[in-house]
């Protein structure tokens, strides 16, 4: 079985096929990124009109590298939250548009889950991608660290979870983007901070970790004490503004402050996993995200728990359509209800 998955929910337009959940066709992404980093930020209307440009042209991509018309497609997967709702509504549109015209079953798609559904495949003809050997198995305990959630979810059986806690204010990264501001460091903030990292000392600093539920997280502390202690080592009061940090910090402070706030960042999911893990005794443990690319918490992770992990390919941590088709499947083969192509609304506060 065939799945096309469309994936709008933010800055990249992405469209990909997968076979029978765990093959790699074709993973297709058009990022707008570099239209956005002047800003610091997504502008949800910049990012709208991008997908309204790149959307079809995706589409056949992903059609051509997989190798298939449309009659080898069995079933169409779209993100339909949570996200930008400009950038949503052009994917679901899409969607629903190609399920009628090319009659195909469509499935809406939680964009968060899709992220689990990334280490899902494990074989592709593509170059470049190093895939995990095998699928995790169940019961399954979900790492989900990324710029709008941080979360851990006790999966059962596909469609059978329990969020066990979440972010109580930023995401992890969220985080980074913020820090990556204070000190002065490109957008996005993530490979940023974690190239500067390398070139510092993890333990110049000592930054405080925020005590919240036993799996609850909050990082609007820790970016709170990146900034005073920026303030601090210019010699600045906390009157001093945010934006003339960058000039006054020196190379070295900046690679020290990233180092340590990655640290402690990471830490505080580690801390969380262990916990978890000696209570739950997970069969798999698997992360999902745009920060599960860290090699940093790919490397913290390794160390603290007792069973072997394996990591999806770097390129399918962020946002991409091919976790999006990956679920699609496990719609189709679990019975999950049909979309109704001509009713399918957004859902941009969707959560797990």
């Amino acid at each position: 079985m065939r799945v096309l998955g469309i994936e709008t929910s933010c800055d990249e337009t992405a469209a990909a096929v997968v076979e029978d959940g765990q093959k790699l066709l074709s993973n297709v992404i058009l990022s707008s990124m570099d239209l956005h980093a002047q800003y610091g930020g997504v502008v949800p209307e910049i990012a709208a009109r991008s997908h309204i440009e790149a959307i079809m042209p995706v589409i056949d991509q992903a059609l051509t590298e997989a190798k298939c018309s449309w009659d080898d497609i069995d079933a169409i997967a779209v993100t339909y939250g949570a996200g930008l709702g400009g950038s949503l509504l052009i994917g679901v549109l899409t969607a629903r548009t190609l399920a009628i015209s090319r009659e195909k079953p469509l499935y809406a798609i939680n964009h968060v889950v899709g992220h689990v559904y990334a280490n899902f495949l494990t074989s592709t003809a593509l170059p470049g991608y190093s895939m995990r050997a095998q699928q995790p198995v169940f019961p399954m305990l979900a790492i989900i660290v990324s710029g709008g959630h941080s979360q851990f979810a006790l999966f059962q059986d596909h469609f059978s979870y329990e969020l066990l806690g979440q972010t109580q204010d930023d995401a992890i990264g969220e985080a980074f983007d913020k820090v990556a501001k204070i000190v002065g460091l490109p957008y996005p903030g993530g490979p940023s901070v974690a190239k500067a990292a390398l070139q510092g000392d993890a333990y110049a600093y000592q930054l405080p970790k925020a005590k919240v539920g036993r799996y609850d997280f909050s990082f609007s502390g820790l970016k709170t004490a990146v900034l005073r202690l920026a303030q601090a080592e210019i010699g600045e009061s906390y009157n001093f503004p945010s934006t003339k940090l960058p000039q006054r910090l020196s190379v070295a402070q900046k690679h020290d402050i990233a180092a340590s706030f990655q640290r402690i960042a990471i830490e505080t999911i580690v801390d969380k996993a262990k916990l978890a893990y000696a209570e739950f005794q997970p069969a798999s443990v698997v992360i999902a995200g745009g920060v599960a690319a860290s090699s940093e918490l790919r490397r913290q992770l390794s160390a603290a728990l007792p069973l072997s992990i394996g990591y999806p390919d770097s390129k399918l941590c962020t946002d991409n359509a091919a976790m999006i088709a990956t679920l699609g499947y496990f719609h189709v083969k679990c019975g999950q209800p049909i979309a109704d192509p001509y009713s399918l609304d957004i859902a941009p506060n969707l959560s797990m």
